[in-house]
């Protein structure tokens, strides 16, 4: 397993991913102030090309360079914002989820189990009454 790529393609993810924030953030911001531009916004953004960040802004600076600045701040704000708590909450996250799944599948198995084996015969409830009774 090679670490180092793992970080290098969790980083390029992240970073679209909070390229992709920005864009709603902006976006937001743009329905109260200029909606007409956070329509062309949001036609830009609808493309598919959010998905990589980096050439997502790429081709806005092509497009709107003043749109993609605002941007790029925004993320930047973004990172610096979140990178702090991100990697406690990511573990916990995984942990917890983890755990959940294993929970989950242990109660899956016991169940199935349980309806396998066949109780007892001592243990039965007849639903006829004998003739003892």
């Amino acid at each position: 397993m090679d670490i180092k790529k793992v970080a290098k393609d969790t980083t390029k993810v992240l970073t679209s991913y909070l390229t992709y924030q920005a864009v709603q953030v902006v976006s937001s911001q743009l329905k109260e102030t200029n909606p007409g531009l956070a329509i062309w916004l949001s036609g830009f953004s609808s493309t598919g090309k959010i998905q990589d960040g980096e050439a997502y802004l790429k081709e806005m600076l092509q497009e709107n360079q003043e749109m993609a600045f605002r941007i790029m701040t925004v993320r930047e704000h973004l990172a610096q914002e979140v990178g702090g708590y991100l990697p406690e909450m990511v573990r916990e996250s995984i942990q917890q989820g983890n755990m959940e799944h294993r929970r989950q599948y242990l109660e899956r198995m016991t169940q199935v189990s349980l309806s396998d084996t066949s109780p007892h015969p001592e243990f039965q409830i007849d639903s006829e009454p004998t003739q003892d009774e």
